[in-house]
């Protein structure tokens, strides 16, 4: 193994020019379905005032986060697909390492926010206006930047002041427990905490969603219109679905024993929470949504008449 770790060797999906081609297609389908749609809700909720709302907000702030997280990591395994490159620096591994862990969490965190702003218009449906303002869902955003910067600070210091003993990265970019897998023995435990402490507090993100829900549902079960329930339940049963999936597909990708030899079992739980999450939380949280549909089709609408006076 190379001891040399000014530049790190991550996983080539495959020698073959044909595979290759197919990856980099897979990927750059992936990365522009999920560019597209959440660049779409993001510009539906900022032209559209009958969208400046508590949901459409915190809806609008995940559509970001989206586009970060999997613009931190695709772009540059396209490259190294096409280029026939394995390679990526020192400093760009760290940097995929802090932006992908500030993303991730920023995603969790808001998550949460969102599950609490629909017991709130479900369970307090008068106290809503209330206690959803514009100065609470500005500092609920606030702190989730902030939390989120620092959990990422603690996992970029405690990863790259480990030593270590090896440069080859059995993943297609800079995930952490890769790097620990690299890391010379006995001296990787400060990151080791900050992985389990992650792991908690999005075991708690989760607890908290689902007793958001238990209630939710038990509010929504007393609803006397058919039609008011299947809304509801419509709005929240894919929000629990998509965070079940990704919580525990993250959670078995960072706590699970890493096999010594790479294998495309490892490249798919992977792409399961850090590539399909972003790119289906438009079609889940908005696209299905009927104010969305109108934004978008008025906001597109208002593009076409633009141009064609051009």
């Amino acid at each position: 193994m190379d001891n040399d770790t000014s530049q790190f060797f991550l996983w080539e999906f495959s020698e073959i020019w044909e595979l290759r081609v197919m990856h980099i297609a897979l990927l750059l389908i992936m990365y522009l379905m999920t560019l597209s749609g959440n660049l779409l809700i993001i510009s539906a909720v900022v032209c559209d005032y009958h969208l400046h709302t508590p949901m459409y907000f915190f809806l609008m702030n995940l559509a970001m986060q989206d586009v970060g997280s999997i613009s931190v990591i695709v772009p540059k395994a396209v490259f190294n697909s096409l280029m026939n490159i394995r390679t990526i620096s020192h400093l760009g591994c760290a940097a995929q390492v802090m932006f992908f862990a500030f993303f991730l969490a920023c995603d969790i965190f808001l998550l949460t926010v969102m599950a609490y702003d629909r017991y709130i218009a479900i369970c307090s449906p008068l106290q809503y206006e209330i206690i959803m303002n514009r100065k609470a869902c500005t500092k609920m955003i606030g702190n989730v930047w902030i939390a989120s910067l620092l959990i990422a600070s603690l996992h970029i210091i405690f990863t790259f002041i480990t030593p270590f003993c090896s440069n080859i990265i059995n993943q297609f970019y800079c995930e952490i427990p890769y790097l620990l897998k690299i890391a010379c023995p006995g001296v990787y435990a400060p990151e080791t905490g900050v992985l389990i402490f992650s792991s908690t507090l999005t075991f708690g993100c989760f607890i908290f969603i689902l007793v958001s829900y238990v209630h939710v549902f038990s509010a929504v079960l007393k609803i006397p219109s058919v039609q008011g329930r299947k809304k509801a339940f419509s709005t929240c049963l894919p929000h629990l679905i998509v965070f079940s999936l990704f919580v525990f597909t993250a959670c078995f990708a960072y706590l699970r024993d890493i096999s010594d030899n790479p294998s495309y079992l490892q490249y798919i739980i992977t792409m399961l929470y850090s590539i399909i999450p972003p790119m289906t939380n438009p079609l889940i949280y908005s696209l299905r949504n009927k104010d969305i549909k109108l934004a978008l089709s008025r906001f597109i609408s208002q593009r076409s008449f633009n141009f064609k006076e051009l």
